[in-house]
């Protein structure tokens, strides 16, 4: 039997395998509106099989996102246009879920493909915020130092985005921990230079990343799982390590957090990252043997066998798949025909399985 396509419960939620789709920005909203190109694009990603499709990073504030085309969960009407996609994934066996975000420093830039740089106040743009007043790079916008009561509003945010997510289907939430963004520009002493109660020691610069995580778990129904991606490490001498990651997970664990998907870097621009297939699985191994907590491996994983090996070792209790389930929406279906495994194909479908 592959252990790739077995089940996996996270609470009162059943995965069908241990496929799962990372959340990827699409950069196609309207107003943080998602469109008929999320449905196709979420939902044939559930038709194609994989267990968990998490929705794009999606912002808790206006100011949150990443860019201007963004998705958002901060409002009534995107919740109810999150929903027909939510609910068409779960209609396919997938459970739907979607990724609470803030960019922080990082936001109200230009999608990919216009250059990725800052849109500038004004117009499309506005005035990022951050724990310190510190630019991501040579050209980027200082961000405003948050203060304790916009703290208080950012934890406030993401409960109501959790509400949110809930009424618009969603059967799991996974909180933006990662990559650069707000939370983990608050963890990684490169980017929180604060002398108040969120900056200095390790236990100040979790306590923002630990309140957003109970009010998230606070706000979810009891029996859905709450999923954190963090980056394991900054890639830079005296940044965020795997050591600080793995007291981090353990804390997350004790907060309600189900699953710690385990990616890096982002937070600076000038990292030595050594990109190779599977480089990111030895913190989602460590992290699950060392904090106690169900992980997630991402990060250049393209083949069955490998993927398969990862879950069968213990190294992971699932995979998320990013770029290649771009190339493929129908990875899952075919890595079960190479590894002879039993895989649901939607009826419609049932003339091309042999």
């Amino acid at each position: 039997m592959s252990a790739l396509f077995t089940p996996l419960r996270l609470r009162e939620t059943t995965l069908r395998n241990r496929i799962a789709v990372s959340p990827m920005c699409q950069y196609s909203a309207s107003d943080g509106l998602p469109t008929e190109w999320h449905l196709v694009h979420l939902g044939s990603r559930a038709v194609g099989g994989a267990g968990l499709v998490i929705a794009e990073a999606s912002a808790v504030s206006p100011e949150g996102r990443i860019s201007p085309d963004d998705t958002g969960i901060w409002s009534d009407a995107q919740a109810e246009a999150w929903a027909p996609i939510a609910r068409f994934i779960a209609a396919q066996g997938a459970v739907p879920a979607i990724q609470l975000a803030h960019a922080g420093r990082k936001a109200a830039t230009e999608p990919p493909w216009r250059g990725g740089r800052p849109v500038g106040e004004g117009g499309r743009g506005w005035q990022p915020v951050g724990p310190s007043p510190l630019a991501f790079a040579e050209g980027y916008p200082v961000p405003r130092e948050l203060t304790t009561d916009d703290l208080r509003s950012v934890v406030g945010a993401f409960r109501d985005a959790a509400r949110r997510a809930e009424q618009a289907g969603f059967e799991a939430v996974e909180i933006h921990m990662a990559h650069g963004y707000l939370l983990h520009q608050f963890l990684s002493p490169l980017t929180n230079r604060r002398g108040d109660q969120y900056g200095g020691s390790l236990e100040n610069r979790m306590r923002l990343p630990l309140a957003v995580t109970h009010a998230v778990r606070e706000a979810f129904p009891v029996e859905r799982p709450v999923l954190a991606r963090i980056s394991a490490t900054d890639w830079v001498e005296g940044g965020w390590d795997l050591e600080q990651s793995v007291i981090f997970a353990r804390e997350l664990r004790e907060a309600g957090v189900d699953l710690v998907d385990c990616s890096s870097g982002g937070t600076v621009p000038d990292a030595k990252v050594p990109l190779a297939p599977g480089y990111q699985v030895p913190f989602a191994a460590a992290i699950r043997e060392r904090a106690g907590v169900a992980t997630g491996a991402v990060g250049m994983i393209t083949e069955p066998a490998p993927a398969e090996a990862i879950v069968a070792g213990g190294q992971a209790d699932l995979v998320l798949l990013a770029r290649e389930m771009l190339r493929d929406p129908y990875w899952p279906l075919h890595a079960a025909r190479v590894l002879g495994a039993d895989a649901s194909w939607p009826d419609q479908y049932l003339r091309g399985r042999l």
